[in-house]
């Protein structure tokens, strides 16, 4: 299924992985009493985070993400990064790591187990992360640069 405009754009795969996050986020929440921030939780494993939960506990969600992410590909038969190589994802995933060191969060944590909880802090954060996203998409389309 595709949307008009948006030939790429898979909303069937989006909507289970937002439930998926959710669910995830739910359970953390209500199992362990946690909030399911994926910077914290992988700071707390490599020991530099503070989280309440256990180190292996940490180190468990950790390894599950790409873990659920190799399930995904051989159950649908590959996953592409087209857009970009694998030295500068890595490079792009340590400046986010910085980042979510500096915002006390990431958008895991802020956007879904903040938000819904309605904390101020949380919002801001969203509200921060939209707008720079939206002012980036806004800026390489107006000097001529892809954008997927």
């Amino acid at each position: 299924m595709s949307l008009p405009g948006f030939p790429e754009a898979a909303p069937v795969a989006g909507l289970a992985g937002g439930v998926l996050i959710g669910l995830a986020a739910a359970v953390m929440l209500l199992g362990l009493g946690r909030i399911a921030g994926v910077s914290g939780l992988s700071a707390k494993a490599v020991g530099l985070g503070g989280s309440g939960i256990a180190r292996s506990g940490a180190w468990m969600f950790v390894i599950g993400l790409p873990l659920g992410a190799f399930v995904v590909m051989l159950a649908t038969g590959g996953i592409q990064a087209s857009f970009a190589d694998p030295i500068t994802l890595a490079i792009a995933g340590l400046v986010v790591g910085i980042g979510t060191r500096l915002g006390s969060g990431c958008t895991s944590g802020h956007g879904v187990c903040g938000v819904s909880r309605l904390s101020a802090r949380s919002i801001v954060a969203t509200l921060t992360f939209m707008a720079t996203g939206i002012a980036t998409v806004a800026i390489m389309n107006a000097l001529g640069l892809e954008v997927l």
